[in-house]
Parts: structure tokens; C-alpha cells; sequence
């Protein structure tokens, strides 16, 4: 046997070094100002998934975050928009910059900032961290996906409200690191529809756990959590929608069998929409008429939006415009701020 020869490492072609969240945070720093306002905007989202605060919430804004200055024209309008309706309405900004993938495809801001396919993370974590509070800055309360456990710990001191996605919901790693954030969690349910393994999920998320993980100095530690109080389930649909009434009182009772209170956020995207962003509305107006009707259980919802409406291909060596979604479908500016002063008016 040649002694020069491997046993780990064979398929890795370079490994460079990251600053460490510390560091980043030392650079890119959340204003004390600042701590207390995301302080202040989770425990909104707590009172309101307890019923003490009888407003909704409405997670809301682009797929994922790829143009910094669409992004912040994005959050200057819902900020205005949210001084409007906030007696009535908690709006949550959507700064997703990690975006999960069934195959292949172009993974975040995060990941890939150059969007050239050049994995510039060591930019891309400034960039989205810069992003982020620049957006808090605005006095928005932002929301973004759990996915990397070890990227989170760049930016999920500026965060509100954070998701796990329908990939990542079974997953054990996810379920312990969600027992440990200091935010409310919703769960999504799995990309066939299955909502047991998001009861499960929650139900896990708020024991105590131990893991491994990587502090803000770089290190590799142990954590040992006190458990999560606030998981929810996120209804996305799966082979077909699951927002109805029918759904929602399935879902109540399998909650309360687990011992949990239902506490569920509607995601008018994805599968619910059968993956048109022209049928958000439909689930929106539905989900609405619930709430008004006395659905206490429904306590949020969730819209894909951007400036304009719509989705574009990414195309080798052409910069791609920077207020139309690069993932997913969204709708436009005007029928987002149509759909929140609707709901406004009716409740």
C-alpha cells in the first residue's frame, strides 16, 4: 500500500478558512438600538401565537434576496406599509439567503453572491449580514430559513422569526439546533404533505437536547439546550393544498392528541398554490374568510412577493434584473400591498 495515499478527503479539491461569526459580528455590528427591537419583535410573535396579542402575522417578501438595493427599496415600502396596519397586522420581512434545492440551482446570496457560480461565501456572509441590518435599520422585523447550521450563527442574532423548510424538518440536527434558538420556529410540513413529522418536530424542538456545534469564536462545542416553547407548524400543502377548513381541523386535533396547542402559520406558496404565484390570492382570500369566521388556530400567513411579479432563468453571463425573483414565482409590489390592506379591512 502506498503510504502516500488517503483515506479521507479524496473528493475535496481546496479548503479555505472563514472569519468566524465573532469576528463578523465584531465588523458588522447590531446597534444596541437594535437588540432591543428584535428583542421586542419576538416577543410580539410570541404573545400573538399565545392569543395575547390578537393581531396576525404576516410573513412576507421575496423567495430568496439576490440585489441589495431591490432589497432594501422592498423593505422601505413594507415598512410604510407596516406603520399603517400594525394595529392590526405584525408584518415580517422575508431575507432568505439560503435557498434549499430538490436537485441543483443557484443556493442564496449566502453561498453564491456573485451568482457567477464562483461560491464567494466569505463575501456572501457580509453581504447578507450588511443586508440584514440594513433592513432592521428600516425598524422591520425580519424572517429567514434555518438551513445550515453553522452559517445561522452569522446572522440569526438580527432574526424574529425563522422557518425550517419541508427538507429539512425531519431532520434530528435541525430539530436540536431549533431547541436551542432563541426565536419562535415554524416547522414546515414534509414536501408530501405529511404534517406528523411536523407535530414531531415541534414536540422534539422543545425538549432538551446536546449537540455539536460551532460557537462564535470558531469552535467546535457542545451545546446543551433548554428546549423551544414556540415551534408551530407551517402548512405548505404536498401532493396537494392543505389550507382548507377540513385541513386545519385535522391538524387541530392531531395537535392537541400530541399534547401540543395548535398554533399554524399558512404558507400561501408552494405546493398550496400548486407552484403559481398568480394563485397565492386564492389561498390568501380562503385562509382570510377562516380567520374572520373565528379560526383562533391560524395565527399568520406567508406571501411570496417582490417588486414585480413574476420568476426569471438565470443565464450564463448575464446579470439578472433586480426586482424579479431568481427561485420561485412571486407576486408583484402592488397585489402584495392589495392582499395586506385587504386583510387589514377585515379583520
Amino acid at each position: 500500500m502506498n503510504i502516500l495515499q488517503k483515506s479521507s478527503d479524496v473528493n475535496i479539491l481546496s479548503r479555505s478558512k472563514l472569519p468566524t461569526p465573532g469576528e463578523i459580528h465584531s465588523e458588522l455590528p447590531l446597534a444596541l438600538d437594535k437588540v432591543a427591537q428584535v428583542l421586542r419583535h419576538r416577543q410580539e410573535v410570541f404573545d400573538i401565537l399565545d392569543g395575547k396579542d390578537k393581531r396576525r402575522m404576516i410573513v412576507v417578501g421575496p423567495c430568496s434576496l439576490h440585489d441589495h438595493n431591490s432589497a432594501l427599496e422592498y423593505a422601505d415600502k413594507l415598512a410604510k406599509l407596516n406603520s399603517e396596519v400594525s394595529d392590526k397586522l405584525m408584518l415580517i420581512m422575508r431575507v432568505y439567503f439560503e435557498k434549499p434545492r430538490t436537485t441543483v440551482g443557484w443556493k442564496g446570496l449566502i453561498y453564491d453572491p456573485d451568482m457567477n457560480g464562483a461560491y464567494n461565501i466569505d463575501k456572501g456572509i457580509r453581504s447578507a449580514r450588511r443586508l440584514m441590518l440594513e433592513i432592521v435599520d428600516k425598524g422591520l422585523p425580519v424572517a429567514t430559513e434555518t438551513l445550515d447550521p453553522i452559517l445561522v450563527q452569522y446572522i440569526i442574532d438580527a432574526v424574529a422569526w425563522t422557518a425550517i423548510g419541508a427538507r429539512t424538518t425531519e431532520s434530528q440536527p435541525h430539530r436540536q439546533l431549533a431547541s436551542g434558538l432563541s426565536m419562535a420556529v415554524g416547522f414546515k410540513n414534509a414536501t408530501d404533505g405529511n404534517m406528523q413529522i411536523a407535530i414531531d418536530a415541534v414536540n422534539t424542538a422543545r425538549r432538551q437536547h446536546s449537540f455539536i456545534g460551532v460557537d462564535e469564536n470558531g469552535e467546535v462545542s457542545v451545546y446543551r439546550t433548554a428546549g423551544n416553547n414556540y415551534g408551530h407548524i407551517v402548512l405548505r400543502g404536498g401532493a396537494g393544498p392543505n389550507y382548507g377548513a377540513e385541513h386545519i381541523a385535522f391538524l387541530k386535533v392531531a395537535m392537541r392528541k400530541a399534547k401540543l396547542q395548535p398554533q399554524i402559520v399558512i404558507d400561501c406558496s408552494h405546493a398550496n398554490s400548486g407552484k403559481r404565484f398568480d394563485r397565492q390570492k386564492k389561498v390568501f382570500y380562503d385562509v382570510l374568510d377562516q380567520i374572520v369566521a373565528g379560526e383562533d388556530a391560524i395565527k399568520g400567513l406567508m406571501l411570496e412577493s417582490h417588486l414585480c411579479e413574476g420568476h426569471q432563468d438565470l443565464v450564463e453571463g448575464r446579470n439578472p434584473l433586480p426586482n424579479i425573483s431568481v427561485t420561485d414565482g412571486c407576486i408583484g409590489w402592488q397585489e402584495t400591498e392589495e392582499l395586506i390592506r385587504l386583510a387589514y379591512s377585515k379583520l
